[in-house]
């Protein structure tokens, strides 16, 4: 869904917005099994670029606190829960807010990707993309919610050198992304893999090389997987 201010943007997000005006290529396409029935809760992220004077193209991720009842520990892009009344432009703006002490009104967004499925959450996400106009700064507002914020170069994202595929005991793997102390995988990973292909930064990188998850990383997501339903932000 392109928003049609493309006049607005960079030129180096320009591929990007085309991508989301053809729909073609963008996300991992996960869908909710018919057979589950009932609703799925919604949610939002902000998958927001911005331009670092000397690292230049970024993106913006948080680090999940690792006592959240719903992927904890996990780096992610700003987001949560659509509040009653609520689009998911509202909300992702409005988390990445609560979360990162972001203004809101140094950001254009851009596209709004389709929905996607994550379980075991069982959240139905809509991904907006976002211009960092001009940026502000950023922290950890809450430590309940965010342990970290970041905001990590593209150019570091499509690295080969950082990029590898992550295998879970069930034996699916995905993508996922090394970048400093944070390994960006699962939901995240697949997202961001389709979005950098789309906007055309990805760079040849071996697909082969695949990494059993993390022992820590693993009895977190084995938490999660065992958590009962809640409401996190």
């Amino acid at each position: 869904m392109g928003l049609q201010i493309t006049d607005a943007l960079p030129a180096w997000l320009l591929p990007l917005a085309r991508a989301v005006e053809t729909g073609e290529g963008l996300g991992p396409g996960f869908r909710r099994p018919e057979e589950l029935g009932g609703v799925p809760r919604r949610s939002a992220v902000l998958i927001l670029f911005g331009e670092h004077p000397v690292d230049g193209p970024d993106v913006l991720f948080v680090e999940r606190a690792k006592t959240l009842r719903n992927h904890p520990g996990q780096p992610a892009f700003p987001g949560g829960k659509v509040d009653p009344g609520e689009g998911p432009v509202a909300t992702a703006l409005r988390e990445a807010n609560e979360e990162t002490d972001l203004d809101p009104a140094g950001v254009r967004v851009f596209g709004i990707l389709p929905d996607q499925y994550v379980w075991p959450s069982d959240f139905l996400v809509t991904p907006v993309l976002g211009w960092w106009h001009t940026p502000s700064p950023v922290r950890v507002r809450d430590t309940r919610e965010v342990a970290s914020v970041a905001r990590i170069a593209v150019s570091d994202l499509v690295d080969p050198a950082n990029r590898l595929r992550m295998s879970h005991p069930s034996g699916r793997s995905g993508p996922a992304f090394e970048a400093g102390s944070l390994l960006i995988w699962g939901f995240t990973a697949a997202l961001l893999d389709g979005v950098l292909r789309a906007g055309g930064w990805e760079r040849p990188w071996d697909t082969e090389r695949i990494v059993p998850l993390p022992q820590e990383v693993l009895a977190l997501a084995v938490r999660d997987v065992a958590a009962p339903g809640g409401e996190d932000s």
